[in-house]
């Protein structure tokens, strides 16, 4: 997969790609990145990327023309690759879990890092397929967001984590349906014990079902105390429902959900 990231800061990417799971793969050749330096498409002796916005408002804006100069630019160069272009910014629907793995299906994957009071709204309207945020908060510019958007989609690639199956057992990983997940089980290695600090004894049982209940257990009770809004759309089974029942959240509505 090809990754085109868009940016007045092209610098910026020099360091985060070049460790852990993006760099293996990158080594591996099961992923590339570009980076575009926005100024490279404009005509005027200042390379000027952004203008005031009409209507008088605080801030600059980045321009319609370089980026839609950049974006043919970019789908040019291959153009028999699916290819999706996201805008990053704080006006885009929530990136999840579920959207790492449906861009991971594209062969490309163009993001273009959003910076100053925002983006000309004709780039939303007419260049891009989509309009991403990765949380409820506003950041200097969509440089950490691609970084952020980089890394998630890049654990969905074939090879990249080795064990696909890994997938299953991550927070906020999709059921079989593409429903939303919950989060994480708990986990606990070495030593069994230290400052009176025991690791949980189903874990040391060695017995593979009851571990197996207890990380499920687990993973209820951790949702339901950092992140009920998952669970009240999580898709839930009987087992679920009795485990919620076992640490006292019997009363929570579950979702129609398979047995």
């Amino acid at each position: 997969m090809r990754f085109d990231l868009v940016t007045i800061f092209p610098a910026f990417f020099d360091s985060p790609f070049e460790y852990g799971v993006v760099a293996r793969a990158k080594k591996k050749g099961l992923l590339e990145i570009a980076t575009h330096d926005l100024r490279d498409f404009t005509s005027d002796r200042h390379r000027s990327v952004d203008d005031r916005p009409f209507g008088g408002e605080e801030g600059m804006v980045l321009m319609v023309e370089p980026l839609c100069l950049a974006l043919e630019s970019i789908a040019s160069e291959e153009p028999d690759r699916s290819r999706r272009t996201v805008l990053l910014s704080a006006q885009g629907r929530l990136f999840d879990q579920a959207a790492a793995k449906r861009l991971a299906g594209y062969d490309a994957l163009t993001l273009i890092c959003g910076r100053y009071e925002g983006v000309d709204e004709r780039v939303t309207e007419q260049l891009v397929d989509e309009e991403l945020s990765v949380g409820d908060f506003v950041l200097s510019g969509g440089e950490w967001a691609a970084g952020i958007v980089v890394d998630a989609v890049a654990r969905w690639l074939p090879g990249v984590l080795g064990n696909e199956a890994s997938h299953d057992n991550e927070s906020f990983a999709p059921d079989s349906e593409g429903g939303v997940g919950v989060l994480d089980c708990p986990h606990y290695t070495r030593p069994a014990e230290f400052r009176g600090w025991a690791v949980p004894e189903e874990l040391l049982s060695g017995d593979h079902e009851r571990i197996r209940r207890w990380r499920r257990r687990e993973a209820l009770r951790k949702t339901a105390e950092n992140r009920p809004d998952l669970l009240e759309r999580a898709p839930l089974s009987r087992e679920d429902r009795e485990l919620l029942n076992e640490i006292g959240l019997g009363n929570k509505k579950p979702t129609d959900g398979g047995e």
